[in-house]
């Protein structure tokens, strides 16, 4: 069976809130040092005494985000979540409400930037919170039905 990657939050007990990953993220990923251009986050849970969730993509298959944008920006990933083309984006926004979990964050000229699953954050976190799992792929809904050859 197919496997792949996704980024999980598996030990978030241990965050200190230092956004160590967003940073690395915009800075890595979408080559702009801005919180605002992030694909994680972190938030507070209520308060520094409650700890801190991180808040990336959850690998949605199939992905909401992808089926409500326009101009296929936004496709499915095989092994959830979205591959983004930002050249076919015209920043209409229609991806982020469609978001289950509010995990795709509009800058304020409304580009989306939401988590690819590419694990360029994980080793920029100190207290080893985040990590990439393997996932089986599951065909993608225009795939489905058809027959794959051994």
């Amino acid at each position: 069976m197919k496997t792949a990657k996704i980024l999980t939050t598996p030990r978030m007990e241990r965050c200190i809130g230092c956004h160590s990953c967003s940073l690395a993220c915009a800075r890595l990923v979408n080559k702009r040092l801005s919180w605002d251009t992030a694909g994680i986050r972190i938030v507070s849970s209520g308060g520094l005494s409650t700890g801190f969730e991180a808040k990336p993509c959850l690998a949605c298959n199939p992905a909401p985000c992808a089926l409500a944008c326009p101009t296929g920006a936004f496709s499915q990933r095989k092994g959830g979540g979205v591959i983004v083309k930002r050249k076919l984006c015209i920043q209409c926004g229609d991806c982020a409400p469609a978001c289950p979990v509010d995990a795709i964050y509009l800058d304020t000229t409304t580009e989306p930037f939401v988590c690819i699953h590419c694990g360029q954050c994980v080793p920029f976190c100190p207290h080893d919170c985040l990590e990439m799992t393997e996932v089986p792929v599951e065909p993608l809904p225009e795939e489905a039905g058809k027959e794959v050859a051994p």
